[in-house]
C-alpha cells in the first residue's frame, strides 16, 4: 500500500509541475517520452492469442460471421 501511495504522490507532483510548464519544447519532449513509453498490447500477448485474433480477422474479412443473437444463444448459460 505504501508503494501505491508513493506512486500516487509522485503522479500528483508531476501533474502540478506539468501545469506550470510554459515552454512548448519541454512539453513536446514529455509528449515524445510518453509515446515511446507506451506499450503496445500486441507485444504483451501470447502467440496463441495473436493467432486467434488473426484468424478472427480473416474470418471477418471473408464474411464468416455469426450474428450476436446466435452467440447469445450459444453462450446463454454463462451470461
Amino acid at each position: 500500500m505504501d508503494i501505491k501511495i508513493n506512486i500516487l504522490n509522485k503522479k500528483l507532483e508531476l501533474i502540478q509541475w506539468l501545469s506550470t510548464i510554459e515552454d512548448a519544447t519541454i512539453i513536446e519532449k514529455i509528449m515524445d517520452l510518453g509515446k515511446k513509453e507506451s506499450k503496445d498490447w500486441w507485444n504483451s500477448i501470447s502467440e496463441s492469442e495473436k493467432e486467434s485474433i488473426e484468424k478472427g480477422l480473416k474470418d471477418a474479412d471473408s464474411g464468416k460471421l455469426n450474428p450476436h443473437s446466435n452467440a447469445r444463444k450459444l453462450y446463454e448459460k454463462w451470461l
